[in-house]
């Protein structure tokens, strides 16, 4: 019999209690779906998204759903020697499932899926069946667990200590940029299945050849039924490119349902690689099952894999130990951006819109993005959609800011979740690294946990205040290891030498998250490049996004001004009404109207995204002097429209620190900047002499180091010419003659052009021509821009006749050029600073160029 999987996706509905609750049923979504979603399509609570309606679904998170359908049974599931299966890929969290009135399953952990035989249960073909589940609060079932466990600490930081043992997607208890939206449901599609062999999985483990240029491994499949010594499984693995039949190999039965077979493919392989350093060759590999004597197919399925090489490079160096990925025996410097979960309410994350969140990545040249902890293991449209677009992907495990139980019950659920979601996700050529938390280590400092560096002994770290450092040390690169053969694994991020963590940086191993700027000791971001490290894998800066997208979610114009209490408590940052004040004063001229305050806030975002990501990626240095391996930004996405760091809002519409990130991460980019001028430095007893605010306004009249050079990721050297400009802030001329080098620019790696002192306040401009065409061009402005005046910019406007381009020019030096963006709307650029004799062309989609709106700083 063949395979048949009949989706339970229709003819469902909902209630407010358990099975013998007298609330009446209510229509559900679709499943998958989540109880506030179908609470909103009946009308019964408010959108949680608008104004201050989250405080007013809390009551949800405290209640007990049941949700039911019914569905017949297939008329021909009845045949011998056929198994009858319910398959729930994902319930959200602690659920009882029922079928015809049976008791078939309890789930206490979101992240499994979960395939229940039912083939005593299930009805005569025809006949109509009820499913039936009781999802319990998670909120309240957490603080049981914290009672039933007395022997552990439980710590949590983020909103309160329920979550610490519930296996559940942890930004659901709110974080510092989400709301608290506790919600559950059948998260994931539920089928049904019958059959009588059925293929559970796919994979395949390779080789490359010392020179790239052959592939040899074995193909694996997993056959579940109750003869497969008496099958036949063949393999074919074809180039997605090509279409035709590729190899066919013949599978060998090794036990317990596996069959494996060698495959080999000669020189020259097509090879995966990272996006802008060659192309996403991917294959498919596909899996039949039939009777080795009749031939009847069974079952097939098929994978989507490509062939590369990746490693994580921590070698002892001058600096310390290095942290950089290699992959195809390529250094690779990873730019990009942390992910969370793409909505507050995952069921509405489409396929569509996950190509849309990874294609917006890819478009502003960002080669990695690091799923954070907190959130989900993604859904296979996301990983696909990185393969597609060749964006590597450092993958954490599910934890986050916080002191985890090992308990038995406890330890036995995580090893499953860590090897089902490797297993799923294996064959993702992008996924270059599993990583074991976010920050956890940042709690065992910060409270005196017990942590012995040179106690080895997994068992003995089970008897300590810190007993997850058995599952992030021992369990999980175990399960990587045997589960996803070839894909490094590092045990938290960030993690040095398991003393490094986000409250004690040591910049010269591992990775960190440097949050000495805005949050911590609240640095000035034009320190960012005195505060790297040898990857850093979070830091940030917040602004608004467009108004187009807070008026979406702020719905009475009374409320819309900066200070609001909606707009304070749609900002979900600890210390937000200080911080982003602090930020905007020290740097411009405040402004308090929204249009001004939120215009101020993005290019102040995009400011210090252009510091930390020119800054850090020259420190990639050259082969062998790789001081900086990667910068991942927290964060691209919003999980609501909100203020946060993202530099995405939740509408897919780019904040102007997005093209900022976009320019600095060319193949081919010039950097320019001047020192700092850092009063702290000085002799105490000098103090009381100068301002006592982070810049000390006398260095207008000093001389000030400025430094210019060109960062590449090409892999072959290219001849450059460089031209420095020295332009007066008030008149537009230059006042210096220009300075003109042609460099032979280091392939995949940073090369130095000047270093030198010039006069303040004077914007430098400069920029970089390849085969006399102007490829990259980078502004340095004397900080603060607040000492600055803005006359008359003699800014000029060209549209194209077709309006699918504007063409920007400027008779003076212009500071944070924005269009106001809104959704459907598509810019090739934004944010930008511009000097006189410079055209800038922005392409247009989604409107005509001439309906944008702009400002500028001083404007």
């Amino acid at each position: 019999m063949a395979y048949i999987a009949t989706p339970l996706t229709s003819n469902w509905r909902f209630k407010q209690g358990n099975l013998t609750s007298s609330s009446t049923y209510l229509p559900a979504h679709n499943v998958p779906t989540e109880v506030h979603r179908d609470l909103l399509k009946n009308h019964k609570i408010a959108d949680p998204f608008l104004d201050l309606n989250e405080l007013s679904v809390r009551w949800v998170a405290e209640e007990t759903w049941t949700y039911q359908t019914t569905f017949p049974t297939p008329q021909d599931i009845s045949e011998e020697q056929t198994k009858t299966t319910l398959k729930f890929e994902g319930l959200d969290t602690f659920a009882s499932v029922y079928l015809n009135g049976h008791l078939i399953l309890k789930s206490d952990n979101m992240f499994l899926e979960y395939r229940v035989d039912v083939s005593s249960e299930i009805r005569a073909g025809g006949t109509e069946n009820t499913l039936e589940i009781v999802f319990e609060p998670a909120l309240k079932k957490g603080l049981e667990l914290v009672r039933q466990h007395p022997e552990h600490n439980f710590i949590v930081h983020q909103t309160e200590v329920s979550r610490g043992p519930v296996r559940k997607a942890q930004y659901h208890w709110g974080w510092d940029w989400g709301p608290i939206l506790m919600s559950c449901g059948p998260w994931k599609p539920i089928t049904l299945e019958s059959y009588a062999y059925r293929i559970d999985n796919v994979w395949v483990e390779y080789e490359l050849s010392d020179d790239l240029t052959k592939v040899t491994g074995k193909l694996f499949a997993k056959v579940e039924g109750q003869r497969p010594d008496a099958l036949e499984v063949t393999f074919s693995l074809t180039e997605k490119a090509i279409y035709d039949d590729g190899g066919v190999y013949k599978g060998r039965h090794t036990g317990n349902g596996v069959f494996e077979a060698s495959f080999s493919v000669d020189a020259p392989v097509e090879l995966w690689w990272p996006r802008g350093y060659g192309h996403q060759t991917l294959y498919d590999i596909k899996a039949s099952v039939s009777h080795a004597v009749s031939n009847v197919q069974y079952h097939s399925a098929s994978k989507t894999i490509g062939f590369r090489k990746v490693e994580l490079i921590q070698n002892k160096d001058s600096i310390g130990t290095s942290f950089y990925f290699r992959v195809n025996n390529v250094d690779i410097f990873a730019g990009g951006s942390c992910w969370i979960p793409a909505d507050s309410f995952l069921t509405r994350v489409t396929a569509e819109r996950y190509h849309e969140w990874i294609q917006l990545a890819a478009e502003s040249n960002q080669n990695m993005i690091r799923v954070w902890g907190g959130g989900i293991y993604e859904s296979d449209a996301f990983y696909s959609a990185c393969d597609e677009l060749g964006i590597l992907v450092w993958q954490d495990f599910m934890f986050a800011c916080a002191n985890y139980p090992a308990y038995a019950d406890y330890l036995k659920s995580v090893e499953q979740e860590a090897r089902q979601n490797a297993r799923r996700m294996r064959h993702h050529p992008c996924i270059a690294l599993w990583c074991g938390n976010n920050e956890d280590y940042q709690i065992v400092e910060r409270y005196g946990l017990q942590y012995d560096v040179e106690n080895l002994d997994p068992e003995a770290w089970l008897q300590t205040n810190f007993p997850a450092r058995y599952i992030y040390e021992y369990l999980l690169p175990k399960v990587v290891m045997e589960e996803a053969v070839g894909t490094p694994y590092h045990p938290s991020s960030p993690f040095g030498n398991g003393k490094s963590t986000t409250l004690k940086v040591d910049p010269t191993i591992g990775d960190i998250h440097q949050w000495n700027v805005w949050h911590g000791s609240m640095e000035p971001y034009q320190r960012f490049p005195a505060m790297g490290g040898r990857f850093v894998s979070e830091f940030g800066m917040e602004a608004y996004p467009h108004l187009e997208t807070l008026e979406k979610c702020i719905t009475r114009e009374e409320d819309r001004y900066p200070g609001s209490m909606a707009m304070d408590f749609r900002n979900k940052a600890i210390g937000h009404e200080r911080r982003l004040v602090s930020y905007v004063a020290e740097n411009f001229r405040m402004k308090a109207d929204f249009p001004g305050f939120a215009h101020l806030t993005q290019v102040m975002q995009a400011d210090a995204m252009g510091w930390a990501y020119r800054s850090w990626r020259r420190d990639w240095g050259r082969s062998g002097e790789r001081a900086c391996g990667g910068v991942l930004v927290w964060q691209l996405n919003d999980c609501w429209p909100t203020v946060s760091w993202s530099v995405v809002d939740y509408y897919l519409v780019p904040k102007p620190a997005y093209y900022a990130i976009k320019r600095e991460m060319e193949p081919i980019v010039i950097g320019v900047a001047r020192s700092m001028h850092d009063w702290t430095k000085r002799p105490a007893d000098e103090l009381w002499k100068r301002d006592t605010g982070h810049i000390d306004p006398t260095q207008c009249l000093e001389n000030v180091h400025y430094a210019v050079w060109v960062s590449s990721s090409k892999l072959e050297e290219v001849k450059a010419k460089i031209v420095v400009k020295f332009i007066s802030i008030r008149t537009g001329k230059e006042v210096f003659d220009e300075l003109t080098f042609y460099k032979d620019i280091q392939l995949n790696g940073t090369t130095e052009v000047v270093s030198a002192r010039t006069a303040d306040p004077f914007v430098i401009s400069a920029s970089l021509e390849v085969e006399a065409v102007e490829i990259s061009n980078c502004i340095s402005w004397p900080d603060p821009i607040k000492y600055l005046h803005f006359p008359d910019r003699d800014v000029q406007m060209r549209y194209s006749d077709d309006g699918a381009s504007v063409t920007v020019t400027v008779g003076k030096p212009v500071k944070g050029f924005v269009f106001s963006e809104r959704q459907g709307v598509r810019l090739s650029d934004n944010g930008f600073d511009l000097v006189p004799g410079v055209k800038k062309t922005v392409q247009v989609k989604g409107v005509h160029a001439s309906k944008l709106d702009w400002r500028y700083v001083g404007m």
